[in-house]
């Protein structure tokens, strides 16, 4: 039977959700999925009679480019084909479709991330490598605290905002968050078992945060800001990163930071200076759409340039 590709019919909701939890081990989806009031004229769908055999979705966002400036970026995400629909260049097609209705509303390129890169190739996607540190844990860091280190909780929810935003002023590839992002996306992508810790002054005024997680052995840092006038703040907070997780048994951790100067001072706090290594991986692709591709590849490029997994679409 041949298939039909168009847009989503909010009839087709259901199904898709049951394709996704098929797919993909991620419950939110269709939460968040739900947020973007324009959802359906942004989700293209391959029918085959009453079957939603594959599904892409888009959704706009505000990234700043390698000067710091905000541009519109079509963010790729929820790509999934049920199983015995594979094969077919079903993806490839509901893509050609999407980045014609991105282009039509204006954005400048397209960004996603993926461990399969094969079929994004094929449609103009072009993979770009991203880096992050790791090795042993820190045994012990320098006596004296200046900062009192505790776990964030929901009321600190416009400071943490506040933090991250100042902190990402101007750097390339972040995303500028909207009071709905902070109250449902980014909880979202981190998930439950994220640990979020904040540092606060002498004041009590809060000066910085990490968000941790654990996999198996390790813990990796998959976020930090720290106030400009408090550097240090950051040092101290993965030195508590470090130690709550070498009590939970931990002994290697996962940096996922940007070059920056307070990050190259504070993880030394964190993982053992001497056995440090760099990784890299190439899971984000960029496609132009109505920008060169030369000032994508600045934007990515770009020293310090970050997408926080908390913003991931």
């Amino acid at each position: 039977m041949t298939h039909t590709l168009r847009t989503l019919d909010p009839a087709d909701e259901a199904a898709v959700h049951a394709l996704w939890a098929l797919c993909f081990d991620a419950p939110h989806l269709p939460a968040l999925h739900a947020l973007d009031p324009d959802r359906h004229r942004r989700t293209f769908v391959a029918v085959r009679g009453d079957t939603v055999d594959a599904v892409v979705c888009y959704v706009p966002r505000q990234l700043r480019d390698a000067h710091g400036r905000v541009e519109r970026v079509g963010g790729i995400g929820n790509v999934a084909t049920r199983p015995e629909a594979r094969g077919q260049g079903l993806v490839r097609r509901l893509l050609a479709l999407a980045a014609e209705a991105m282009t039509a509303e204006s954005c400048a390129w397209s960004l996603l991330f993926t461990d399969t890169p094969g079929v994004y190739e094929r449609s103009g996607w072009t993979g770009f490598r991203t880096s992050w540190t790791e090795g042993p844990l820190t045994v012990a860091g320098p006596p004296g605290p200046r900062f009192r280190i505790r776990a964030a909780t929901p009321a600190d929810a416009p400071r943490l905002a506040e933090l991250h935003a100042g902190f990402n002023a101007a750097r390339p590839l972040t995303a500028v968050r909207t009071a709905n992002d902070w109250i449902h996306r980014v909880p979202a992508w981190y998930g439950p078992g994220a640990e979020w810790l904040i540092a606060e002054d002498n004041e009590g005024t809060a000066v910085g945060y990490t968000v941790t997680r654990h996999i198996g052995e390790a813990v990796e840092v998959r976020e930090c800001a720290v106030a400009e006038a408090a550097p240090a703040a950051l040092g101290e907070l993965l030195a508590e990163v470090a130690r709550r997780a070498r009590a939970a048994g931990a002994a290697v951790g996962r940096a996922h930071l940007p070059e920056d100067p307070a990050v190259r001072a504070a993880l030394p706090r964190f993982l053992a200076p001497d056995q440090v290594r760099e990784r890299t991986q190439t899971v984000g692709m960029a496609r132009p759409l109505l920008a060169p591709p030369e000032a994508i590849r600045a934007t990515l490029q770009a020293t310090g340039a970050t997408h926080w997994h908390g913003d991931s679409f």
